[in-house]
């Protein structure tokens, strides 16, 4: 509690740990936007770079119950099924990571954003952005360019949430496979903050305090998800996703 309230007021902390809770309900509802919550959040009181600190510990420890949440098995076939996005994803985040001192953020949210709010919008509107299948470098592309954003930014969350809902992909899998996949990202980010310097020792623990909100957070909003059927997902899916686009504009255009 000390080294946490050397960094941070224990009003912050306290507005902290309300962040974490609801990054981690919308999350268990809908399977990603913890990343954009926490960082909208905590950013509003904290710098950026604390922001980001704070998220990356939590993001790892939820997304990895997420991924595992129907075992083992079915998390591993999500990882041979989508392994070219994975591994260009992967790629791309420790790149983007080492660049998060260097290039300016603004453009990268709004050329992000932007995309983001024009697919979420036809979607609702019930224009059909569809995907047959999974090319080589359809997935290698929004791989690159969401790992990219992940690593940048700690927000890869609404690129890949657009490929998957391009591929029609089933409710119980779409929310494993954003675990899986954000799951392997966040191990990547945390090792390429190691390194970038976003986390260590004077943030860590205010990442690690930020996981039991978050993981009842997660719980909470599971709960919500076992309740809602497909077209009630699908539906919950893109209206955040909408959100999180417009929020990335936001955050664009007020800097």
């Amino acid at each position: 509690m000390e080294q946490l309230l050397e960094i941070l007021t224990f009003q912050h902390l306290c507005f902290a740990v309300l962040v974490a809770a609801i990054a981690g309900i919308v999350k268990g509802i809908v399977g990603f936007a913890m990343p954009m919550v926490f960082v909208s959040g905590l950013s509003t009181f904290l710098s950026p770079e604390l922001a980001l600190a704070g998220l990356i510990v939590p993001t790892l420890c939820t997304n990895v119950f997420q991924a595992l949440r129907q075992g083992p098995a079915a998390a591993w076939n999500s990882i041979i099924k989508f392994r070219v996005f994975l591994f260009f994803g992967l790629l791309a985040l420790i790149v983007g990571a080492q660049l998060v001192r260097l290039l300016p953020l603004q453009t990268m949210l709004l050329v992000i954003g932007l995309p983001i709010v024009l697919f979420a919008l036809l979607q609702l509107a019930g224009v059909e952005v569809k995907l047959s299948g999974q090319s080589f470098r359809v997935a290698a592309g929004v791989g690159t360019f969401a790992g990219f954003m992940g690593g940048l930014s700690g927000i890869w969350g609404p690129p890949t949430v657009a490929y998957l809902a391009a591929l029609g992909t089933n409710k119980n899998d779409h929310m494993r496979i954003q675990g899986v996949i954000y799951g392997l990202g966040a191990v990547a980010l945390t090792f390429a903050h190691l390194g970038s310097g976003v986390l260590r020792l004077e943030t860590l623990p205010f990442s690690l305090a930020m996981v039991p909100p978050a993981l009842l957070g997660l719980w909470l909003g599971g709960r919500v998800f076992d309740r809602i059927d497909q077209v009630m997902f699908r539906r919950a899916t893109l209206v955040v996703l909408l959100i999180a686009g417009l929020n990335l504009v936001r955050r664009a255009t007020m800097f």
